[in-house]
């Protein structure tokens, strides 16, 4: 099966997004506390939730295109 460029692209894009999303949780939780979240800790993650949701729409105008 082989694969056109705008998929392989949209492929790619959605990878790193999730990628940096994951990056993202990890570091909050090795920086604020490790499985005991302190407040600001969750506050960090649910920033960073917020965030991801705006990137991947961002992504999805960016690849609508």
């Amino acid at each position: 099966m082989e694969l056109d460029g705008e998929t392989l692209r949209e492929i790619v894009v959605s990878v790193v997004a999730v990628s940096l999303f994951i990056v993202a949780v990890v570091v909050i939780g090795t920086n604020y506390g490790g499985s005991n979240l302190d407040p600001t800790g969750g506050l960090a993650l649910v920033a960073s939730i917020a965030l991801f949701v705006v990137l991947m729409a961002l992504v999805g105008v960016f690849l609508s295109r």
